[in-house]
C-alpha cells in the first residue's frame, strides 16, 4: 500500500509512524516542505531565550530515526497539486523542476499559516525589514538574524495569546525590554479577566510594557527603527512581531475540491477522512471535534495533530480508529507563572445550551507549614442543573504543578465526571506536594458550596 502524505510536522509524521505500526509493509512517503521535518515549533521561544542552546534539540525525532522506522523523507518538496481521480500529487522539487507522486492513500497534514490582521503597511514589511510572523523554522532563524544584525534592544509584540506572552519571555530574557499590544481588553484571551489580570502584573512586574485594548493601525520603518501606531498611540522598536493568530492551511485542499469546514478548515469526520476519496486529513489544517460540544471548531494545537495524526495513519493503512476529540487544554509559562485551561468558559459553554455557573477559588499547592508553599487560584465552571464538570482555569507559580492540575480536570471533563466528583478522586498526599485535600478538590467543593447558597 503506498501511503502518500503532505506535510512533515507534527500531525504528518504522528501519521506516517502509526502507519507503519499497524502495516509494516506499507510504504510511506512524506512530502516536507522545508528541511526540518519533526521539528517542535512549540519549542521555539526556547530557542530564542537561549532555554534550549541549539535549535537541533527542537527535533521530536531526527531523520535518521525516522527514516529506521521505515519513513522515506523528501525534503524541499512542495506539493502543488492533488488529482483526487487519479490518485496523484504534483510537488516541486528542491532544484524546481516538477514532479508526480502516485498514491493509494493521501493524508494531508499542511498545517496552519500566520493570519495578517489587517494593518496597513503590514504587506509592504518582512523579516528583512524587522517585522517578523513565527511559525516555522525559517521564521525562527529570522527572527535571531534580526536580533543579531540589528543589535536589538527593543521589541513590539503584536498579539497577547500564547506565543506573543512565550516570545515575550524569551525576549525580555535576551535583554530586550518589550512592548506587548493586545486588541481586546485582557492579556491571554483564553482565559477570565480574573486570571488575566493578575498574569499582566506579573508582566509589569518584569520589566513588560503591555496596552491591552490597543488597535494596531499601521507600521512604518521609521529610519533604523518601527514604528506600531494604535488607536491609543505610537510604540518604536527595533523589531516587531505580528503573532495574532494563524488560519488553516487548505490550498491544496480546496483546489482539489474537499469540503471545508469550521473557518474554512478542511472538513473531517472522527476517522479523519476527508470528502475526497481515499484522502484523509489531520492537524492545524483540519476543524476538530470538542468532547463538550459534540460539534466540530477550529482549535489548532500540536497535541491535538499528533492525536489526529495518529488516527488518520491508522486508518489510511486499513485500520479503524476514532479520534475522541479535543477540550483545547493548555497551559503557558510566563516567566515565574503558569496559566492553564481546559473545556469550557461561560460564554461557549452559554451557547452550547448549558446554564453554567463559575466560582472562584484559591488553595495552596502544598501544605502550608512546609516551605515554598504558593496560592493556585482556580475557576471552575460547572452546568447548574447536571452538575457536571464544564471548565477550569488555572493560574499558580511554576513549581505548583498547574499543568498536571488542569489534566486532572480534562480527564475527569472526558469522562463526563460531575464536579461533585472531583472530591472522591484518590488522589496522591504528602505535604511538601499537597494537601490531603487537593486544590483541584478545594476549588470543587467550593463551587459545590456556591450553588447550594
Amino acid at each position: 500500500m503506498r501511503l502518500l502524505i503532505i506535510g512533515g510536522s507534527d500531525a504528518g509524521i504522528s501519521a506516517g509512524l502509526a502507519a507503519r505500526d499497524h502495516d509494516p509493509t506499507a510504504e510511506v512517503t512524506l512530502l516536507v516542505a522545508d528541511q526540518y521535518p519533526n521539528y517542535s515549533i512549540c519549542g521555539i521561544p526556547y530557542h530564542i531565550s537561549g532555554d534550549v542552546p541549539s535549535w537541533r534539540q527542537l527535533a521530536h525525532r531526527s531523520s535518521t530515526d525516522l527514516e529506521r522506522a521505515g519513513l522515506t523523507l523528501l525534503l524541499g518538496h512542495r506539493a502543488t497539486t492533488i488529482d483526487p481521480g487519479a490518485h496523484i500529487v504534483t510537488a516541486t522539487q528542491p532544484d524546481g523542476t516538477t514532479a508526480t507522486f502516485a498514491y493509494d492513500r493521501l493524508i494531508i497534514g499542511t498545517g496552519a499559516v500566520p493570519a495578517a490582521p489587517p494593518i496597513n503597511g503590514l504587506d509592504r514589511l518582512s523579516a528583512a525589514d524587522g517585522v517578523h510572523v513565527l511559525h516555522s523554522m525559517d521564521d525562527m532563524f529570522a527572527v535571531l538574524a534580526s536580533l543579531q544584525h540589528r543589535d536589538a534592544t527593543t521589541a513590539v509584540i503584536v498579539g497577547a495569546g500564547y506565543i506573543g506572552l512565550e516570545m515575550t519571555e524569551a525576549l525580555t530574557i535576551r535583554g530586550l525590554a518589550v512592548t506587548v499590544l493586545e486588541q481586546l481588553d485582557q492579556v491571554m484571551p483564553t482565559v477570565d479577566p480574573e486570571l488575566a489580570q493578575p498574569l499582566a502584573e506579573h508582566l509589569h512586574q518584569h520589566g513588560v510594557t503591555v496596552q491591552h485594548g490597543a488597535k494596531v493601525r499601521s507600521i512604518a520603518r521609521d529610519g533604523a527603527r518601527l514604528t506600531v501606531d494604535t488607536d491609543h498611540g505610537s510604540h518604536t522598536g527595533d523589531i516587531v512581531l505580528v503573532v495574532t493568530g494563524v488560519r488553516p492551511e487548505t490550498t491544496l485542499a480546496a483546489t482539489a475540491r474537499a469540503e471545508l469546514g469550521i473557518r474554512g478548515a478542511i472538513a473531517v469526520d472522527r476517522a479523519m477522512r476527508t470528502s475526497l476519496p481515499d484522502v484523509y486529513a489531520a492537524g492545524d489544517c483540519v476543524h476538530t471535534y470538542h468532547r463538550l460540544l459534540r460539534d466540530h471548531v477550529y482549535l489548532p494545537l500540536g497535541s491535538t495533530a499528533h492525536k489526529q495524526g495518529r488516527v488518520a495513519g491508522i486508518n489510511a493503512a486499513g485500520g479503524t480508529a476514532t479520534f475522541a476529540g479535543s477540550l483545547g487544554t493548555q497551559a503557558v509559562k510566563v516567566f515565574d507563572l503558569v496559566v492553564a485551561g481546559t473545556g469550557l468558559r461561560d460564554a461557549a459553554a452559554r451557547r452550547a445550551g448549558y446554564d453554567p455557573v463559575t466560582v472562584e477559588t484559591t488553595a495552596d499547592d502544598h501544605k502550608a507549614y512546609y516551605p515554598g508553599a504558593t496560592p493556585v487560584r482556580i475557576r471552575i465552571t460547572g452546568d447548574r442543573a447536571s452538575e457536571r464538570l464544564l471548565g477550569a482555569q488555572l493560574l499558580g507559580s511554576r513549581g505548583a504543578e498547574i499543568a498536571k492540575r488542569v489534566d486532572t480536570y480534562a480527564t475527569a471533563i472526558s469522562y463526563g465526571a460531575c464536579v461533585e466528583d472531583i472530591a472522591e478522586l484518590d488522589l496522591s498526599y504528602t505535604p511538601p506536594l499537597g494537601s490531603p485535600w487537593d486544590a483541584v478538590q478545594l476549588a470543587t467543593t467550593g463551587w459545590s458550596q456556591a450553588i447550594s447558597r
